[in-house]
């Protein structure tokens, strides 16, 4: 990952990263900018005294804020601000570099975090990629089937809109060509449940998600953990573009992930994806679902 240097006036450095999300990017320049300098000159500090990295301030709009402004932000700069003050008063020391580690006992635990990637390759679980409020984050969908009379059991943090997707008709439609064709869903339950996470997230773009996780929990075959997804997926196959591209790259590549599967008419898109992630990532593009299953099951 590429790093790069600033100086923050004369005396404040501040290490830059490029892989956060647009809104983030945007909240931590107005941090650098704007609030740091305010805060200080309100507590009366130097900008030597209190010295905290880009790093760290990522940390805090991502992790103890879920605003669309930022004036809960100003209120933890302030909170590091008052605190620092304390210890340099008690001459415990003579200024403070705040560290990963110092934030919980400067603004306590974090209240919010971001969903982790899965742990190993499991059959009917697939990474999806998500766009929220917040900006990206990866959707676990899991599915599994038992015994039943054909119910179809949606659970979790699923919106109206993903539960209308055609996966498992398109599925049905096309078992001769899946090799489900011995599988009678009259008499299968299917439950499909994605984890409810911190963040909401909805929309019509976990088609290709949803059809691979029910694909793989009919055929036992496990998907790959380092692959996510995104696009929806139509009555024929095709694959459809879907928006967000870049949120959902970055919150790919914060999470681990190694390997995004897209729309191909999103390929005109990946140029809008920090470089930084583009070059840790290897983007796969589809059209089909044939392309999204090929690449997203383990061999």
């Amino acid at each position: 990952m590429n790093k790069y240097w600033y100086n923050y006036g004369n005396t404040f450095k501040v290490k830059f990263r490029e892989h956060f999300c647009y809104k983030c990017g945007e909240k931590l320049m107005i941090v650098k900018e704007h609030l740091i300098k305010k805060q200080l000159d309100a507590h009366s500090l130097k900008p030597e005294q209190m010295i905290i990295s880009d790093d760290i301030i990522m940390e805090i709009i991502q992790h103890y804020t879920r605003e669309a402004g930022v004036r809960q932000l100003e209120r933890l700069i302030a909170a590091i601000c008052r605190k620092s003050v304390l210890k340099i008063l008690k001459k415990t020391t003579d200024h403070v570099a705040v560290e990963v580690n110092d934030l919980e006992e400067l603004l306590g635990k974090a209240p919010f975090d971001h969903t982790k990637k899965q742990p190993k390759p499991q059959v009917g679980v697939v990474t999806g990629l998500a766009w929220t409020q917040f900006g990206g984050d990866i959707l676990p969908i899991e599915v599994n089937h038992f015994k039943g009379s054909g119910k179809f059991i949606v659970t979790g943090q699923l919106g109206d809109v993903m539960k209308e997707s055609i996966a498992l008709d398109y599925l049905k439609a096309h078992a001769d060509k899946y090799s489900l064709k011995d599988i009678d869903f009259d008499k299968q339950d299917i439950h499909i449940h994605v984890p409810e996470g911190a963040v909401k997230k909805d929309g019509p773009s976990a088609g290709v998600t949803l059809t691979t996780a029910i694909y793989s929990a009919f055929t036992q075959k496990p998907v790959r953990d380092d692959v996510a997804m995104t696009g929806e997926v139509t009555l024929t196959g095709n694959v459809l573009p879907i928006g967000g591209l870049k949120e959902k790259s970055i919150s790919a590549h914060r999470s681990g992930i190694h390997t995004i599967i897209i729309p191909k008419d999103n390929a005109k898109d990946i140029d809008d994806i920090p470089e930084s992630v583009r070059n840790d990532l290897t983007i796969i593009t589809a059209d089909h679902i044939d392309t999204v299953l090929e690449n997203a099951l383990e061999k």
